[in-house]
């Protein structure tokens, strides 16, 4: 019997997922985590009154969510000070992802992004047949300038840049980044991942600005909304990018309950407030942690610190995995020299007194290999 040929394309690429999720690594271990910190999840969750409408929503899981993301999409242009059609709502910041790649990158273009950035925007890249180039990190940022730089000699089509980033935490001025819009090549679009924004200093976060249509601002609820399991994305730029989208995007792709649950959580910005406290005190105690046993958190504007363990790649998978030996997952950036580190996301109190006595412990192991 003769299988359905695929495309050349798909034939050529691997079967993968971008991230090993804890769920995978639990299934190998045949055992949970009892401190889940690799993430870069809220665990202090979503506000009370989300959960409520949450609840309260759960008996219409029979319906479709509304194709439009209508409430939901005005609710948000009021939030930005925009026009509704310049704002659009998609299953997460990586489904919203998959869509821009597809709308503006051809097979063979040319694409731009820093070599460890977020591997998902990678492998839609792939997926549709992009020519990826990438830049290695300059004092552990994404480096503007080289980036600009490829984007020039390649004449991309896109540049990715992720601010505040992941996985190092760290950040660039709005200024910088306003540069960097300014020296793109002509059909060059900035792709500005902003997951982590509401962990930034005002300093690195430009104005709302939805004029240009060089860029595109991606931002998301899974972070400091504490709603990654919802899947609820957003992007935002000139309207005729967002109405880009609505020629390719699946329209019921957002279901009711999550819709439902972003709306509400833009109705709670107290939480918000909040969870940036609990954020900027558990990167606090993880930093704390890290300089007792000889390592150095590095600056960090998101919900994790990247800890340097001080040595090369190999030392650091070691100390990772002895952290989830001992049933504390975390992760690491995947090139170099970002992977002299470990990444820890923030967690309660008694997350982060599990990461106290098994990093010690880890740090041990790796060391008598």
């Amino acid at each position: 019997m003769k299988h359905p040929k695929q495309t050349p394309l798909v034939e050529s690429l691997p079967a993968s997922v971008p991230f090993v999720g804890p769920e995978a690594l639990e299934r190998t271990r045949n055992a949970t985590f009892t401190a889940r910190l690799g993430a870069n999840e809220s665990v202090f969750g979503p506000a009370p009154s989300v959960l409520e409408v949450i609840k309260a929503a759960l008996s219409e899981a029979w319906m479709y969510g509304d194709p439009e993301s209508f409430e939901l999409r005005h609710a948000l242009a009021a939030h930005l000070s925009i026009a509704p059609d310049e704002v659009v709502v998609g299953e997460g910041i990586d489904g919203l992802l998959g869509y821009v790649v597809r709308i503006f990158v051809a097979e063979g273009d040319a694409v731009v992004t820093s070599e460890g950035a977020y591997p998902t925007f990678n492998y839609h890249v792939a997926g549709f047949g992009g020519n990826l180039v990438s830049i290695p990190y300059r004092d552990d940022k994404e480096d503007i300038d080289g980036l600009v730089a490829a984007a020039t000699a390649a004449n991309a089509k896109m540049v990715y840049l992720s601010n505040p980033d992941n996985p190092m935490g760290s950040w660039h001025s709005a200024d910088a980044i306003a540069a960097m819009i300014e020296a793109l090549p002509e059909g060059c679009l900035l792709l500005l991942d902003e997951a982590y924004v509401e962990f930034a200093p005002d300093e690195a976060v430009m104005p709302v600005d939805t004029c240009d249509p060089r860029v595109i601002r991606m931002r998301t609820f899974s972070k400091a909304h504490g709603m990654a399991g919802m899947r609820v994305g957003y992007a935002f730029g000139h309207k005729d990018n967002v109405r880009a989208f609505e020629k390719i995007r699946n329209h019921f792709g957002m279901n009711r309950i999550s819709q439902a649950a972003a709306l509400a959580a833009l109705k709670a910005p107290d939480w918000v407030a909040h969870v940036k406290t609990e954020v900027e005190a558990a990167r606090a105690r993880i930093g704390d942690v890290a300089r007792a046993h000889g390592l150095e958190p590095l600056p960090s504007a998101t919900n994790f610190v990247t800890i340097d363990c001080g040595a090369d790649g190999d030392y650091a998978r070691a100390v990772l995995n002895a952290l989830v030996e001992r049933g504390v997952f975390v992760r690491m950036p995947f090139a170099a020299p970002g992977n002299r580190c470990i990444r820890v996301s923030a967690g309660k109190p008694a997350d982060l007194d599990l990461l106290e006595a098994a990093l010690p412990k880890a740090l041990a192991a790796a060391k008598n290999g």
